[in-house]
């Protein structure tokens, strides 16, 4: 059974930054992706970044519009862990952020469907102060 444990999430002022991760396992399959989605109170839950991981034969990432230039996906494929990095941080980046898998995948994961990702973590809670 696949399990996604999501952990790095807190509170930061304005500018300042967090890293959060994603620990999968459960799946050996080297074609996969991870995505982060977030939800803040009241709205849908959005997109925000993604990695397609092809083996050794590299990968391709995807960053929404609002957080390019400020969040950097990452990943530690030993471990299959996910990494978010955030600098930069706004009030409107506060939410729940979940950290959902694609498994298999073979594209690059362009686009942040909800429907494509089959399943999700728990959620972590990024919290910023103005």
């Amino acid at each position: 059974q696949i399990h996604l444990v999501e952990s790095g999430g807190g509170l930061v002022q304005s500018g300042g930054s967090l890293r959060l991760s994603c620990a999968a396992s459960g799946f050996f399959l080297d074609d996969y992706a991870i995505g982060w989605f977030r939800q803040a109170p009241g709205k849908e839950r959005e997109g925000v970044s993604c990695i397609s991981i092809r083996g050794n034969r590299g990968n391709s990432t995807y960053y929404v519009n609002s957080v390019k230039g400020r969040f950097t996906i990452s990943r530690d494929n030993t471990r299959k862990t996910v990494y978010l990095q955030m600098d930069s941080l706004k009030p409107e980046d506060a939410a729940v952020y979940y950290c959902a898998a694609d498994i298999p995948r073979y594209l690059p994961c362009d686009g942040m469907r909800r429907s494509e990702y089959d399943v999700w973590g728990q959620g972590t809670q990024v919290t910023v102060s103005s």
